[in-house]
């Protein structure tokens, strides 16, 4: 193929600004933002604004000028095709957007013709996009490039049995005919390197998440000063699923800590930041009898939320052993924030990985009580004495944004050269 003076890759993203609500928009655009001074220009094809639950106009801005964004026809079979909260399984398989597939599918031809892209590239979660570029790439030759910001397929999810068939296919179609499958984590390359041995090593390739320190200068502007009293303010942010995030047992925690005199709203109080799962939350906060000491808070614009970072006490990580091959995407933004962390996770896995890397040991698994109590009052007692770990600045150096499109950058390169049918 003549790629011409300019190379051009087409993305594939469901998350993608004016989407609110969701740190995977994130990765896609800061890509879109950077690629260019690395040699390569996006096209995006994206879902139309109807299909996101939740919208705001606050990322657009950042969307570069004279970059192509098609948003296709697509509704979601929840709120669009439901009559009295039902609708046929079958309209949401592979998930609730797959109606974005007719219009994804037409318009993403429309933009290889227009535009000419050297390879395709689409990022998971949603599934939809995975089977719209399937099929582009089916169509149009390209190479392709996957982009698992998860897993797929994990031990518990899906649990739905149909819904769980039709991803293990389609995970099997697109790992078999693309080029390049990008994961986030050392983790999850091992898991579909075990899953699928018949495929190359070299058709992985570890991308990570990212920070932005664009966006953080602009937040520190706005970042509130450290209060001289009060509680010590422990933020969540983002959201908590109510499997891969449980708090059941950090509440369980805060309640026997309530009831032994050790904790009280003069002392601690708990910030869940966007979670996501408000009605849930709130029923559990109720059964523990810890309203006084947990906060749920609504979602704030990008940069509010960074500022808010920047200016809490403690950041608190959240992930179970399920998730031990996953690294929470707000994690890296975490760690640019440099304030303490308190890491509710399994020591085994990739998250707890990647902290200690970055110097922080303030750790307890999430399904243990007992050790949470332990682990949450010595962080108290360090954040108070000033002698809490922070991230190491030289470490948290390499996970930017341009660090890491630069890497994608290498990877699309390294696609431009005549490859073999990957669909024999």
């Amino acid at each position: 193929m003549a790629t011409g003076l300019v190379k051009r890759v087409l993305m594939v993203a469901f998350h993608f600004p004016p989407l609110h609500g969701s740190s995977g928009i994130q990765r896609t655009l800061k890509f879109v933002q950077y690629l260019p001074a690395a040699g390569w220009q996006p096209l995006v094809l994206s879902a139309h604004r109807r299909a996101y639950g939740a919208t705001s106009a606050g990322q657009l801005a950042q969307i570069p000028p004279g970059v192509p964004v098609r948003r296709a026809f697509a509704l979601d079979a929840a709120r669009h095709l439901a009559l009295r909260g039902r609708y046929p399984r079958w309209l949401a398989l592979p998930d609730r957007w797959a109606a974005w597939c007719l219009g994804a599918v037409p318009s993403g031809l429309a933009l290889i013709r227009r535009h000419r892209p050297a390879v395709l590239w689409s990022t998971y979660p949603i599934a939809t996009a995975l089977l719209a570029t399937l099929l582009l790439h089916k169509l149009s030759g390209l190479p392709w490039v996957i982009d698992l910001r998860d897993p797929m397929l994990d031990e518990y999810i899906p649990a739905d049995p149909p819904t769980r068939r039709v991803i293990a296919w389609l995970e099997r179609q697109c790992l078999r005919h693309c080029s390049a499958i990008v994961c986030t984590t050392p983790g999850t390359i091992r898991t579909y390197r075990a899953r699928y041995p018949e495929l190359p090593a070299a058709r992985f390739h570890l991308i990570e998440n990212a920070y932005d320190e664009e966006n953080f200068r602009s937040a520190a502007l706005a970042a509130a000063p450290a209060r001289a009293a009060g509680p010590l303010r422990l933020l969540h942010s983002g959201t908590i699923y109510p499997q891969e995030r449980e708090p059941d047992s950090l509440f369980a925690a805060l309640a026997a800590l309530q009831e032994a005199g050790q904790v009280c709203a003069q002392r601690l109080q708990v910030v869940l930041r966007a979670s996501g799962h408000e009605v849930h939350l709130a029923q559990l906060i109720a059964r523990h009898g810890i309203g006084g000491l947990v906060q749920l808070a609504p979602p704030l614009p990008y940069e509010a939320a960074l500022a808010e970072m920047l200016a809490a006490d403690g950041l608190l990580v959240l992930q179970a052993r399920m998730c031990n091959a996953q690294v929470p995407a707000k994690l890296y933004e975490y760690l640019r924030a440099g304030r303490p962390i308190l890491a509710l996770t399994d020591a085994a896995g990739d998250t707890a990985a990647l902290l200690r890397a970055a110097g922080i040991n303030t750790m307890a698994p999430l399904d243990q009580p007992a050790a949470i109590m332990t682990t949450l009052l010595e962080f108290m007692q360090l954040c108070a004495t000033g002698q809490a770990p922070r991230p190491d600045p030289a470490i948290v150096a390499g996970h930017s944004r341009q660090a890491r499109s630069a890497q994608l950058a290498a990877l699309l390169d390294d696609l431009l050269p005549a490859h073999p049918d990957r669909d024999a």
